[in-house]
């Protein structure tokens, strides 16, 4: 079941979206979707659905709400150079930033904390593409609320950035998952050797991988690399880890 709600944040009133199991009234472990690059659209909504199917209250803000109203942008168009699908990119992707996606994720926990129907303190988080980056960075920020952090295909999770998320490793209590995309410049064999090295030196439970056979964006079913035995391979994993600390 979706809703569409008013998130209220530090920076103004967002746009996001909560999912619930179809059948009982809960309370439900709290999970929260950060979505890919190519924004809020239909196959976000899929993913919502089915992890709320699951049994999880699932919340999926829109990152992108700064930039006011859109179409979700063609990604494909703006790597062939079309200049409206690339100004419209630029505008969505500028809109947002390693702080204001903090400022969303803690809006999304503070509204979690409040709903009868959630059970529990500790959440969980899963991201794709450039939100899985978010979702590791998340779970080195607010340690004390998210129990099990996923990210699937994310990119730029281990680099010489000042702000790269590995550096907060040593903050991190969740249980963590990273499955990379094979081929994928935005996260290679190096960053992966150099994210698991963090998380393992912290002492936090994690498994990091890259999938053979997934490109980048493998996941949502609108991509053109979509791919179904990894996309369910994700399902079962995500699944099993967020059971395995919120159920």
């Amino acid at each position: 079941m979706k809703q569409d709600i008013i998130l209220p944040t530090d920076d103004g009133a967002a746009r996001a979206f909560v999912f619930t199991p179809n059948e009982g009234s809960g309370p439900w472990p709290g999970a929260i979707l950060i979505m890919d690059a190519p924004a809020i659209r239909p196959a976000m909504f899929e993913m919502g659905e089915r992890l709320a199917q699951a049994g999880y209250y699932v919340i999926l803000p829109d990152m992108f709400w700064r930039a006011g109203p859109y179409d979700p942008p063609n990604i494909a168009a703006a790597r062939a150079g079309d200049p409206d699908a690339v100004a419209l990119f630029t505008k969505l992707r500028g809109s947002t930033g390693a702080g204001r996606q903090m400022t969303d994720v803690k809006a999304c926990l503070d509204w979690l904390a409040l709903q009868p129907q959630v059970k529990g303190e500790k959440v969980g988080i899963t991201g794709y593409c450039m939100g899985g980056g978010i979702s590791l960075r998340a779970a080195g920020t607010f340690p004390e609320r998210i129990a099990a952090a996923a990210s699937f295909h994310g990119g730029n999770m281990a680099t010489d950035d000042a702000k790269s998320p590995h550096l907060l490793a040593g903050n991190i209590k969740a249980k963590v998952l990273i499955a990379g995309a094979e081929q994928d410049s935005g996260f290679d064999e190096a960053q992966k050797d150099r994210l698991a090295a963090a998380l393992k030196a912290a002492g936090v439970e994690a498994e990091v991988s890259i999938w053979a056979g997934c490109k980048h964006g493998w996941v949502p079913t609108d991509m053109a690399v979509y791919n179904r035995d990894g996309a369910e391979r994700h399902w079962r994993e995500l699944e099993a880890l967020f059971d395995s600390v919120l159920k």
